[in-house]
């Protein structure tokens, strides 16, 4: 489950870390209330669960009370990557004086916990990950371990935050780990994790992802759960079990494990700029039980994104052998009919991975290319989606 990022600092709250919760708004006159309750000048942010809320013009500055409301009237409502905007969040100004980037995620592929962290964090973070790689300091955590002041202050080391914020960090991302760990998620994510002018740390914005097989253990989740404001497509893979969440671009992406698909998305963006800029469309990690069912579910729910011009299927054969991988795409072609109607390319590697191209070539379905390499499949996927009719734009 994704959390929006009222949620997400409620969980930040509870595990001590630093930032103000704000206010939340459904209508004009609410955000005119509590921007007076704040004493004025506020920052006006959607409530939607995706990124890229400042670009597509979901967070605003305000001046006052009035202008507060002005600003949620104009947010309420609008469409961020086919989120409808049904709440805003009120929050208090912050005199920032640099703004960091910090993340806790699963690594499925090396059956691990993986820190990300950049003294270059904001709005471009996905901007210096394609350009300035090395500006992102990537910490493997050993699940048994986990992470004690030893390993926070290495992984403050790595990240080279500035020593007068050394402590604070050390502190913050202990915190942090907790919410990670103590809240069961796949994810927590601060981006601005900020710096202030008294070189305290603040997270100014966060993202936190819940994992759905640990539920049983966190009935208090439910209320974060809401139904009104989900993507369709994400509402649909969660009730079919799939870890799928909706971005922006034309390349559709299956992948077996968090750690590849990852990757997946990086190697696409990377290649589709050669091709006018193509972007992944989605993430979506299929696991270790590549069956056809689950197959067939998920091309199901990224054919039915209108954004998705072509399919990178991305497996590496483990658990679950290339060739059983292979039946489970031939079946899950047959399972979907006419409804499979987008361009697939298709990378196996590891367990079995002649006998599962032997089984995809033998088929010869006419939407599948399969490729051996991953920067190869990348780069095919990406020219398959720019000569794809690009579909109308969503509503705004």
């Amino acid at each position: 489950m994704d959390l929006m990022e009222y949620q997400a600092k409620q969980l930040f709250a509870k595990h001590g870390v630093a930032g103000s919760a704000g206010i939340v708004a459904t209508t004009a006159e609410q955000a005119r209330a509590g921007a007076e309750e704040l004493g004025g000048k506020v920052v006006v942010k959607a409530q939607v669960t995706a990124g890229g809320r400042g670009k597509a013009g979901g967070v605003k500055l305000a001046d006052g009370p009035d202008e507060a409301a002005a600003r949620a009237e104009e947010i309420l409502g609008m469409q961020i990557k086919g989120l409808t905007v049904h709440r805003v969040l009120i929050a208090p100004t912050a005199d920032i004086a640099e703004e960091y980037y910090f993340s806790f995620l699963v690594d499925r592929a090396n059956r691990n916990y993986l820190c990300i962290a950049s003294v270059e964090g904001g709005v471009e973070i996905e901007e210096v990950a394609r350009t300035n790689s090395d500006a992102l300091a990537q910490v493997s955590i050993d699940p048994g371990v986990g992470v004690d002041e030893a390993m926070a202050r290495e992984i403050v080391t790595e990240a080279r935050f500035p020593a007068e914020v050394a402590e604070a960090a050390v502190t913050m991302v202990q915190q942090l780990w907790r919410v990670f760990i103590d809240e069961d998620a796949n994810l927590v994510e601060v981006n601005p994790l900020a710096r202030l002018a008294d070189d305290s740390l603040e997270a100014l914005d966060g993202k936190v992802t819940l994992d759905a097989n640990a539920d049983f253990r966190h009935p208090e989740h439910a209320e974060f759960d809401d139904q009104a404001t989900a993507d369709p497509l994400e509402a649909k893979a969660r009730a079919k079990g799939l870890n799928y969440v909706k971005l922006d671009g034309s390349v559709g992406i299956i992948g077996n494990g968090a750690g590849l698909v990852m990757s997946t998305l990086d190697v696409v963006s990377y290649a589709g700029q050669e091709f006018g800029g193509q972007e992944p469309a989605n993430f979506l990690d299929i696991g270790g039980g590549a069956s056809a069912q689950v197959m067939a579910d998920g091309l199901d729910i990224i054919l039915g994104d209108e954004q998705v011009r072509s399919v990178f299927v991305n497996v590496f054969g483990g658990i679950t052998a290339c060739d059983a991988v292979a039946d489970g795409i031939v079946s899950a072609l047959g399972i979907l009919g006419d409804a499979a109607t987008k361009p697939l390319v298709v990378r196996l590697d590891g367990n079995n991975v002649d006998e599962g191209r032997h089984i995809l070539a033998e088929a010869a379905h006419p939407l599948v290319t399969m490729v051996d390499t991953m920067d190869g499949a990348a780069r095919r996927a990406a020219e398959l989606a720019a000569q794809e009719p690009s579909p109308a734009p969503p509503p705004r």
